[in-house]
């Protein structure tokens, strides 16, 4: 059958991509190194190309940029590029192989793996995602928005929840009509109203292969799957098989429509987008889209052996601070920006963000400044993983641009430290709780800039933060290899489940107390779906590759532990209620005759304790500041020791009296009380249960 001929025209070097313009579509994309440029049309199922169009240097090339126009051209077909050019990958490092079906850097969504973990079938024949190469679909960006506007919510009013939008709602509890989809998680907004947080964090949500997993779960035999996503083959395409409908680009509008339906609720959306590496690995990886496009732009390599340099654990390292991709990393953001409403970024060892092109760490990279100064980005909220897998840590000094937020370890770290009764820990958890101004004051940064965290999707979930010693990763067939070591957990007692109540009584005591101390510090607290009622991974910590009930949330949790749930609700009700908690600057030093906005103790007013020994204590936040009242005052004492502690209480504000808002050790509801029914403290001494947090308000004349 003869292939159909198509009408071309020179075409447009901007913008890249697949463009639909009133006289046609417009394709470009580029490559400098390549000798000759194919770009390949398909209609939907086919094997087959319908048209194999060269590129011509005189007509189709600008620069870099190959382009060409095509009028009246039907958007329903697909495309890709076949390139040709030097294959010298020991050499000059080219990777160009003419026979393979190469995905458009730009594209806006992929064919392909609709259905999640499926073989992709087309004429007949079914093969492995890893197998075939994917293609690009046309999509025209007219979305009926309604008038949706970006939110804008402050940082410092931000709570922010980390989710999986498959394991969010894929469990058959979760009670909605499309599990483990953008719609699933629409249906789940009433739930993140009532929790009370502003943001909702999605790991990533571009296209990646959840195939290309080859472990398999040693105690099932169950061929396990790259769950998590971080391995991207696209940087804009949304996740198809994450749509109820992910076939045609149709993913692109269900992304939109789950946007929209956040922001009608007041919920931000941040995407966890990885610009460090790319699914295509090291050297024996598949060839997709970059290798194949131009090697020695897109990736870092070994100036000497050519070998691919590997800053992310992953394989390769993208050259992020080569003036292509940091063109490419941009768009991608603006697009999401500008097209998809999303309000911020959480940037996957945004460290490799700082790397040069021989891997080299620069003192004010490109990349990292340009996020931070684009005029398009200026409202959205940009968060780094300050740390790569090589072992650099930039935690306070990723950049000195206030725009810049950070995931917090040193948060993380002392927190769990002071919680796992560790010596040496009261300091340092002052430090964390006011603030961390050793790591944000310099440079004129603030709290905001402190993402606060106890856990995230890496690592353990609060529940087996208290429940395991070390990891059990063996279901990752790994031989429990994978997954940090250095958890700074304990177990309460008893490895793993256990039917001891007091055992039960004091993690549940201590996930309370974890939650205090991560609600009422200064900073942007970040919480991970399934925290607040008590989900478990088993003691898995790495369970980037468990598309099952170890990853899934089980919505019935939220029944079994209400109470748990219930505090988590309320305190976060608490520090939305009350502007002490969210200060816009760091606590300044006492002045004379002004009293101090924050006030620390032991366990007696007046006397800190920063000795290693110590394991308690106490502070007291002002509601007034220069002498004008704002809030209320609060005074928090903290037992990090496996001892009952006595703390005294200092005098409650002229004309007030303290009262009980929170006890950990209490059961519930005496653990946490709406302010409009917390009981008057009568005694000046406390007696506070081991490793657990009380909380008390003091209202003035």
């Amino acid at each position: 059958m003869p292939r159909p001929r198509f009408r071309t025209a020179p075409g447009h070097p901007l913008p890249l991509g697949a463009t639909i313009r009133p006289e046609g579509v417009n394709f470009a994309i580029f490559s400098r190194h390549a000798e000759r440029v194919f770009l390949l049309l398909f209609r939907s199922g086919q094997e087959e190309p319908v048209a194999e169009i060269p590129l011509q240097e005189t007509s189709n090339r600008t620069g870099d940029i190959w382009h060409i126009l095509l009028p009246d051209l039907d958007p329903d077909l697909r495309y890709g590029y076949r390139l040709g050019g030097p294959h010298d990958p020991k050499g000059e490092g080219h990777f160009f192989q003419e026979e393979k079906i190469l995905i458009d850097p730009y594209a806006k969504a992929l064919t392909g793996s609709s259905d999640w973990g499926k073989l992709y079938c087309r004429t007949g024949l079914c093969l492995p995602i890893s197998s075939f190469q994917r293609r690009g679909c046309i999509i025209d960006d007219n979305f009926d928005w309604e008038g949706d506007r970006p939110l804008n919510i402050p940082l410092r009013e931000t709570i922010i929840y980390e989710l999986h939008v498959r394991g969010f709602t894929r469990h058959n509890t979760s009670g909605v009509a499309h599990p483990g989809t953008y719609q699933g998680l629409v249906e789940k907004i009433p739930y993140l109203k009532k929790l009370g947080v502003t943001a909702v964090e999605l790991l990533p949500v571009t296209e990646f292969n959840e195939l290309e997993t080859i472990n398999t779960n040693p105690l099932t035999g169950e061929k396990l799957k790259n769950f998590w996503g971080y391995s991207p083959i696209s940087f804009s395409a949304p996740k198809a098989s994450y749509a109820v409908n992910g076939r045609n680009g149709n993913q692109v509008r269900e992304f939109k429509e789950m946007v929209k339906a956040l922001h009608r609720a007041g919920i931000e959306v941040i995407l966890d987008v990885v610009f460090n590496h790319t699914a295509e690995g090291g050297a024996d990886g598949p060839v997709i889209s970059f290798r194949g496009l131009d090697n020695v732009i897109y990736y870092l390599l070994d100036p000497k052996t050519r070998d691919y340099l590997n800053y992310s654990g992953c394989g390769n390292t993208v050259n992020c601070n080569h003036p292509l991709v940091r063109h490419l990393i941009l768009d991608c953001l603006r697009y999401w920006v500008m097209e998809m409403h999303v309000d911020g970024f959480r940037f996957d060892l945004a460290s490799i963000l700082g790397r040069d092109q021989q891997g080299n760490v620069l003192s004010n990279p490109p990349m990292v400044e340009k996020i931070a100064e684009d005029p398009i980005l200026a409202h959205t909220k940009i968060i780094a993983e300050a740390w790569d897998a090589a072992g650099l840590y930039q935690v306070g000094s990723f950049s000195t641009n206030r725009r810049w937020a950070e995931w917090n370890g040193r948060f993380r770290d002392d927190v769990r430290r002071f919680l796992c009764g560790q010596e040496n820990s009261v300091a340092d958890l002052a430090t964390r709780i006011s603030g961390s101004a050793d790591l944000y004051q310099d440079n004129g940064r603030r709290p905001s800039n402190s993402i606060n965290f106890v856990t995230s999707h890496d690592g353990f979930t609060l529940f087996d933060l208290v429940s395991y010693n070390g990891k059990h990763n063996e279901a990752n067939g790994e031989g429990n290899r994978d997954g940090d070591n250095n958890n700074l957990s304990w177990n309460s007692g008893c490895e793993g489940p256990s039917d001891d109540a007091a055992v039960n009584r004091l993690r549940m005591r201590r996930i309370r107390t974890f939650a205090t101390i991560l609600l009422l510090s200064q900073g942007v607290p970040m919480l991970v779906a399934g925290d607040e009622f008590g989900r478990s991974q088993q003691g898995n910590n790495n369970a980037y590759c468990q598309d099952n009930e170890l990853s899934w949330l089980d919505w019935e949790l939220a029944k079994k532990n209400r109470e748990l749930l219930r505090f988590f609700t309320l305190l976060i009700a608490l520090r939305k209620n009350h502007p002490v908690f969210r200060r816009r600057d760091f606590f300044p030093a006492p002045q004379p005759g002004q009293d101090p906005e924050i006030e620390w103790q032991s366990t007696q007013p007046g006397r800190q304790d920063w000795s290693p020994a110590c394991r308690t204590l106490g502070f007291l936040l002002h509601g007034s500041s220069q002498g004008r009242r704002l809030d209320d005052d609060f005074f928090i004492m903290l037992n990090g020791s496996h001892e009952v502690s006595h703390f005294t209480l200092p005098p409650p504000p002229a004309g007030g009296e303290w009262r009980r808002l929170i006890n950990t050790a209490a059961a519930s509801p005496r653990d946490i009380v709406p302010a409009e029914k917390a009981t008057p403290v009568r005694t000046r001494k406390i007696t506070l249960a081991p490793l657990a947090a009380a909380v008390l308000v003091g209202r003035g004349e």
